[in-house]
């Protein structure tokens, strides 16, 4: 996997975030959202902006909700690293709204290196187990999507067919900034277009896990840390 990964439109986003220092106090009492669709969120009956002025909202009325909640959970200060879901729909209107077409090509880029088709050589468990929870995301890739991808094992870069990346971008062209945003997280995080793809259009849920949560046990090297053995 050679290609070096594209840019992030999240990246302004947080930027501004982390080098907005110290975090922000909480200005506001209350949190309500207003309108009939979109629905804005509103801090004292203001609406509220993203760092380029725009108004933060949404088509979804469950989404607003939960986004006010996040504003609503924040104590003393604002800190953003608590509202992912904010963060992701600032994302949305400032960084991908407006520029659609690029967004979607950086994840076709993800696709042409996807996780789903670098397999470890060893141990025999861990080959397995990639054969069990990838291959089904695959076959779907090729069911759904006409798109067929060769498999390698490592990571030396492995060219996939233009047909199979082509049907990949005909697969989300034209989805809105905000889910289209989404899924651009789902593939940075996962390194797999496929999976984020898979996940988006089958309406499934996926759950994050830290490493440590995981039954994995690598030797000590870092970042070049070797998996030794999965526990069930």
């Amino acid at each position: 996997m050679s290609e070096q990964p594209p840019n992030d439109p999240r990246r302004s986003i947080q930027a501004d975030a982390i080098n907005a220092r110290p975090l922000p106090k909480r200005f506001y009492k209350d949190v309500t959202i207003g309108g009939d669709g979109p629905f804005a969120i509103l801090l004292d009956g203001r609406i509220a902006k993203t760092p380029s002025k725009k108004v933060v909202a949404v088509e979804s009325q469950t989404l607003a909700k939960d986004v006010a909640a996040e504003w609503a959970a924040q104590t003393g200060v604002i800190n953003p690293a608590t509202m992912p879901l904010t963060t992701l729909v600032i994302t949305a209107i400032d960084a991908v709204a407006g520029r659609e077409a690029d967004v979607a090509a950086e994840i076709v880029r993800y696709a042409g290196s996807d996780l789903m088709c670098y397999r470890a050589e060893g141990p025999a468990k861990l080959v397995t187990r990639q054969a069990e929870l990838w291959d089904p995301v695959l076959a779907w890739a090729a069911s759904d999507l006409g798109a067929r991808f060769v498999l390698g094992e490592g990571v030396v870069h492995v060219a996939q067919s233009p047909g199979s990346i082509a049907a990949i971008a005909r697969a989300i062209d034209g989805i809105p900034a905000l889910p289209l945003a989404a899924l651009h997280v789902m593939t940075t995080l996962t390194g797999s277009a496929l999976l984020a793809i898979a996940l988006q259009a089958e309406g499934m849920e996926a759950v994050s896990y830290a490493g440590w949560q995981l039954p994995i046990k690598t030797n000590s090297a870092y970042t070049k840390a070797r998996i030794e053995s999965i526990d069930d």
